[in-house]
């Protein structure tokens, strides 16, 4: 039931913003956002970072936005894979012409979803270790039984393959640099970092603004040939 509550959101929702330049576009992208975002509030940002010749796939997680469903762990998994399906599921998609991009929360669903299923390349902004590292590190005394997240994107990017790019601002304190760093390390395939100088955690599209972009740009232009 999760998962075809998923899909009626995806067709209601977003199907239309996706076909609008579907004919046109030869490449994907599966765009996780953050948490507090949600699609209708990030597609502005979402249409002026949207590479040139790929159509981009934004969904609302279990939960949020428009879609019903409590945002657990496997429900946040569940939606990657239904939205992956439903791209793989269409006769013109080639899996290895699809692109993930994940911010903050978003980036656990990314190197999820980039573990487990054939991706052309990965886009990480602030990604945190895990979620027993985010909560020792603002809850210090927390007990450890109390966490039932795991949300390891260290242990995800050790099985991923693709060219991964890694965008932190350097003055985040909500996600400090130090683990955006341990995940880029962490990589078993090619990987760059980009420092975002003077971002803190919510500022990067306006600090990083075309610097940003055109990277972001570039690396799909690049690894997409």
């Amino acid at each position: 039931m999760l998962v075809l509550r998923i899909l009626i959101g995806l067709g209601l929702a977003y199907l239309v913003l996706l076909l609008l330049a579907w004919r046109f576009q030869d490449r994907r992208l599966l765009w996780f956002y953050g948490n507090g975002e949600t699609v209708a509030a990030i597609w502005p940002i979402v249409r002026e970072f949207q590479p040139p010749g790929t159509a981009v796939l934004v969904l609302d997680y279990p939960g949020y936005g428009g879609s019903g469903g409590r945002a657990t762990e496997g429900a946040l998994y569940a939606a990657a894979d239904a939205a992956y399906a439903a791209l793989t599921a269409r006769p013109d998609v080639d899996p290895q012409r699809i692109y993930v991009y994940g911010r903050s929360l978003g980036s656990a669903v990314a190197t999820y979803t980039a573990a487990h299923h054939p991706v052309a390349g990965l886009i990480l902004e602030s990604p945190f270790t895990n979620a027993a590292a985010m909560a020792k590190y603002h809850y210090g005394l927390l007990p450890r039984f109390l966490l039932r997240l795991s949300l390891d994107n260290v242990a995800n990017v050790r099985r991923v393959r693709c060219p991964i790019l890694v965008f932190h601002g350097d003055a985040d304190r909500l996600v400090p640099t130090a683990m955006g760093m341990a995940v880029a390390a962490a990589a078993a395939g090619p990987v760059e970092v980009v420092l975002i100088h003077g971002a803190g955690h919510n500022d990067t599209y306006d600090v990083g603004g075309r610097s940003y972009r055109d990277k972001m740009w570039r690396f799909i232009g690049r690894t997409g040939r």
